[in-house]
């Protein structure tokens, strides 16, 4: 169902404030939304309002508010967010962070001196008794003090943090689309299987030049993760300058807040720049506001496979469609709007190449990995800290290779197993009686 105009005015303010370069007059906030993190808040607002205003005999069993009642200023109301909650848990069976994450919005949009609904006490009008829900008192109580209402769903939402993170379980393990490959003791190498498999299975480009482009795409998509480590964001919007024009200074990158891969005469390599804020952890101690600057390695014919993709194979995937100049390129059609990958459109590409090539097929003899199963660019990240914990055994190093601080590599992404622990200690001990 579509947002009543009343909610999508309320909506546009809230992003307004948490997007807007600069705050609004009189209005104080901490701390801004980067356009991923804003279009994940209205996803998330918008399933929790839509979840309320369904109808309880429907198959979403929601709670049957009219359309005419709903408003954000019902998140004022603890009684909401526990009828929300419950929702989401006798729908899946269990609590997740996925509850934890919305309640910290709650915090935030409650917090003193800060917080949006705080500074939007006006919004309380808009509230109107819900049956079973919101009483008339309740009503009452939001318009007489609405900074005590704040106080009030503040403290109820940092309770119910506390109490839904101890019992919070993950709903899919991350890791498991591809534990053979961090359960190899060189994880990186099992997976440059796959790339191996892509060229293995490349078609003449002569005969079939669309389907050799999109072979070449996949496997420079193979190659750029994981030489790179980046998010997919990064890696989708990547830029490109061929060799013998002019690079974008670092103030265009900034602008763009993308990254470009161009040749480097001063290192005769091709080289990747990315300027630290077009990172998701742009803050992060690794930067230093200093943008990322990686050599590529002229390995297994990267450096072939890069100038005939921008050659040739880039162009015939183009088409006559307008170009989007960036690296990466869907396959245009008669359909296309834009050339330009979007966020689902990147990750299915990605999961594709993986399904086509990766995942071992026993009756076509086909696929690179047996028991691996289809994934997206992000798990190239935890095949890379992955593979450097095991052989090293450090953190430090480990978040080197995906932009981020030991802390998150320990706490997030390293599938370090107590046997490559042990191992590692092993073959230190052991030099004591190789004399």
């Amino acid at each position: 169902m579509d947002a009543p105009p009343e909610l999508h005015r309320e909506m546009k303010q809230l992003l307004d404030f948490k997007t807007a370069t600069l705050g609004a007059a009189g209005y104080k906030r901490n701390g801004v939304w980067g356009a991923a993190t804003a279009a994940q808040k209205v996803e998330h607002l918008g399933l929790m309002l839509g979840a309320i205003a369904a109808s309880p005999s429907g198959a979403v069993r929601g709670y049957g508010v009219p359309l005419s009642q709903i408003t954000l200023g019902l998140l004022i109301s603890p009684a909401v967010w526990d009828w929300y909650l419950t929702w989401r848990e006798a729908r899946r069976g269990f609590f997740t962070n996925w509850e934890v994450d919305m309640l910290r919005l709650a915090l935030a949009l409650t917090r003193e001196e800060t917080g949006w609904l705080r500074q939007n006490s006006s919004i309380a009008e808009k509230v109107t008794p819900i049956e079973g829900l919101v009483s008339v008192s309740d009503v009452a109580s939001f318009k007489k003090n609405w900074v005590a209402a704040c106080d009030a769903l503040h403290i109820h939402a940092g309770v119910r943090v506390k109490e839904i993170a101890r019992v919070a379980r993950v709903h899919r393990d991350p890791f498991e689309p591809i534990l053979p490959i961090l359960e190899a003791d060189s994880p990186v190498a099992e997976y440059r299987k796959i790339a191996d498999e892509v060229l293995r299975l490349a078609p003449d480009p002569v005969r079939y030049p669309v389907a050799a482009a999109e072979t070449a795409r996949s496997l420079l998509l193979l190659r750029l993760g994981l030489h790179l480590g980046v998010r997919q964001k990064n890696l989708r919007q990547l830029l490109f300058c061929p060799r013998g024009r002019a690079p974008l200074t670092e103030r265009q990158m900034i602008d763009r807040r993308r990254g470009e891969l161009r040749w480097s005469d001063r290192d005769g390599g091709w080289e990747v720049v990315i300027p630290s804020i077009a990172f998701k952890n742009s803050t992060s101690s690794y930067f230093g506001n200093k943008p990322y600057r990686l050599l590529l390695p002229d390995l297994a014919g990267l450096y072939g496979h890069l100038e005939a993709y921008m050659s040739r194979h880039r162009q015939v995937l183009l088409r006559r469609a307008p170009d989007p100049g960036t690296f990466f390129i869907k396959t245009v059609k008669a359909t296309s709007a834009n050339a330009e990958y979007d966020q689902s459109a990147f990750y299915e590409a990605w999961r594709l190449t993986i399904q086509r090539y990766g995942v071992f097929n026993p009756y076509t003899g086909r696929g690179a990995i047996k028991g691996l199963l289809p994934h997206g660019p992000h798990n190239v990240r935890d095949v890379l800290a992955t593979h450097i914990l095991k052989k090293t055994g450090s953190f430090e190093q480990a978040s080197y290779a995906i932009q981020d601080t030991p802390d998150m590599v320990a706490k997030h992404y390293g599938r370090f197993l107590p046997q490559d622990k042990a191992a590692l200690a092993a073959k230190v001990l052991n030099k004591a009686w190789e004399d």
